[in-house]
């Protein structure tokens, strides 16, 4: 709500948002001022002698100076950018294979056959059989980009900065999620209206091109049922990536289909080859719900650790992935049946083994309830710190503690370092210890939401030697960019570097980053001599998992402060 005080108001703010790397691991937070002016008031009930007061002595509008932040590059910033193309490759890979998902489900497989027959029965010839087929391939690719590039129209790069970071798209992406699985699992199902398929369905018989886009957009909306899931998760997943991703996801979605759909039209004899339909397609189709309501959990988690919830912690996620995948076995061994399952039937050996290899997987997630760090899902976990229970807390320590603190650490109750490190979240305190205890201090520019940053720790962190490094030989501070605590007004300043107020916590060490360090990505790890804060003693370091390295990283910045 804006109270108007006065009339041609100006009303001014600012919002920021955070953008992450697939390809280098840099997370980067940026935010931006508003400003709406030219506001017409159409009534007010303004007393007669405030407005005899403020004629003439009114505040005088001030147009906000728009300028470019520029940033000092450090070399870490030189480093080539030529794989870009191999991230977006990956993406549109993994949605070419949600394609081929989707055609085993029961939807989809049974029209192939059907399809292909349209083509084989309706040519004159096998040339135009085969142009037919391809035209119909093409179709589809052309009907499912539009729809990723709709979503690019309406929501542009600005909007998917804000859905990969606010609370709110998060939830609503985790509620989807959901929805989506439980559509799979058969607890509902969703079809689109019948009018609307039975009138596209009369145009495909209508002949020529135009005949067989209406023939390519029946099959599209035909198949609904099945695809709306699949779809509808590639749109999210691509929500938080390039402008381009909606559109390149979509396209490689509908290879998988165009390729299968023309290829079987070209090559009809191949049909003999495929399996019957039967109750395997459903299966297929409960898999993939169960796998959905899993991923479901990350967008709840990423919300749970900006805003210190404490309804998601690490052991509580695991446990949930545990039950999911327990209940996905005991489904494909027939333990568990659900109202769409048809009549029971013997074990085949491919659900056999892929209720085996699930299980595995639950066995391997156990010692993670137990602070394991499960280090090729540390990107999808919640971070070690917000585990209740942790073995390693009851080691009993050999020999002499080399790093005790010298005061209780600030937001202690709030920030943990991973492995039972001790350390500290605010610099000046880390300083000053650094000066009692002639150490160096280790700078950790982290954030809740950066996936790299867990990552790194899992990886690199928890290695014995990083680990004996970092507690016996530094001072180690981890700087949040992104927590929300508000700070005192007395802390409140405007920055050198972009003239903006600092409130919170994450704005003032993401500020503090970027004034002394010239860079604004995170992970970014610093060493420096607690005299001389703003001088790295040696250059620093982003993201990298080569252990070696970070072990000569923080070797090097030891020789250097001991000079």
């Amino acid at each position: 709500t804006v109270k108007i005080l006065k009339t041609n108001p100006v009303i001014s703010g600012s919002y920021d948002y955070q953008v992450c790397s697939d390809i280098d691991g840099k997370c980067i937070p940026f935010d931006e001022d508003f400003t709406f002016k030219g506001l017409k008031v159409i009534a007010t009930n303004i007393p007669e002698g405030n407005i005899e007061k403020s004629l003439g002595k009114g505040d005088k509008e001030t147009p906000l100076e728009q300028s470019t932040i520029k940033v000092q590059k450090s070399s870490i910033w030189s480093q080539k950018t030529s794989n870009t193309p191999y991230s977006l490759l990956t993406f549109v890979l993994g949605a070419f294979l949600a394609g081929v998902l989707a055609l085993f489900t029961p939807c989809v497989y049974p029209m192939i056959p059907m399809t292909v027959t349209f083509f084989t029965n309706d040519s004159a010839s096998r040339k135009k059989g085969i142009f037919s087929a391809l035209f119909f391939g093409i179709c589809i690719i052309v009907i499912f980009t539009l729809l990723g590039t709709l979503v690019s129209l309406i929501g542009g790069p600005e909007f998917a900065n804000w859905i990969a970071t606010h609370w709110l798209p998060n939830i609503v992406f985790f509620i989807m999620f959901v929805f989506f699985a439980l559509w799979f699992l058969g607890l509902f199902e969703i079809n689109l209206p019948s009018n609307l398929v039975t009138n596209v369905d009369k145009k495909s018989s209508s002949g020529g091109l135009l005949g067989i886009f209406f023939m390519a957009l029946t099959l599209v909306l035909v198949t609904f049922s099945c695809t709306g899931p699949f779809v509808g998760s590639i749109l999210i997943a691509s929500a938080s990536g390039h402008i381009l991703m909606p559109v390149l996801g979509m396209l490689g979605f509908s290879m998988a289909f165009a390729l299968t759909f023309t290829a079987f039209a070209i090559f009809p004899q191949w049909l003999k080859s495929l399996p019957s339909s039967g109750s395997w397609l459903n299966t297929v189709k409960i898999f993939l719900g169960f796998i959905e309501l899993a991923l479901s959990l990350k967008f709840l988690s990423m919300v749970d650790q900006v805003y210190h919830w404490g309804i998601l912690d690490r052991d509580v996620f695991i446990a949930i992935w545990m039950a999911i995948m327990l209940a996905l076995t005991a489904y494909l061994l027939g333990i568990i049946r659900l109202p769409s399952d048809g009549e029971k039937r013997n074990i085949s050996v491919p659900r056999l083994l892929a209720a085996m290899g699930i299980l595995a997987f639950t066995v391997y997630l156990t010692p993670g309830l137990w602070g394991a760090p499960l280090k090729p899902l540390s990107g999808y976990l919640p971070p070690l710190t917000s585990q209740d229970f942790r073995i390693e807390k009851y080691a009993v320590p050999v020999g002499d503690s080399k790093n005790s603190l010298c005061d209780e650490p600030k937001y202690g109750d709030l920030l943990r370092l991973p492995h039972g490190l001790k350390g500290y979240f605010d610099l000046d305190q880390a300083i000053a210890c650094g000066n009692e205890k002639n150490k160096p201090v280790f700078i950790d520019f982290t954030g809740h939401g950066c996936v790299n940053c867990r990552e790194m720790e899992a990886v690199v962190w928890s290695d014995p030697e990083v680990l004996q490094k970092l507690n016996d030989d530094f001072i180690v501070v981890a700087l949040y960019v992104d927590e929300k605590m508000d700070l005192p007004e007395d802390q409140w300043y405007a920055s050198d570097y972009d003239q903006k107020l600092k409130k919170t916590m994450g704005k003032q060490n993401a500020d503090l980053q970027i004034r002394w360090y010239g860079n604004n990505a995170q992970p970014f790890y610093v060493l420096l001599d607690p005299n001389n804060p703003q001088e790295p003693l040696v250059e620093p370091v982003a993201y990298n998992k080569s252990i070696p390295d970070f072990v000569d990283f923080l070797d090097a910045g030891l020789k250097a402060y001991r000079k």
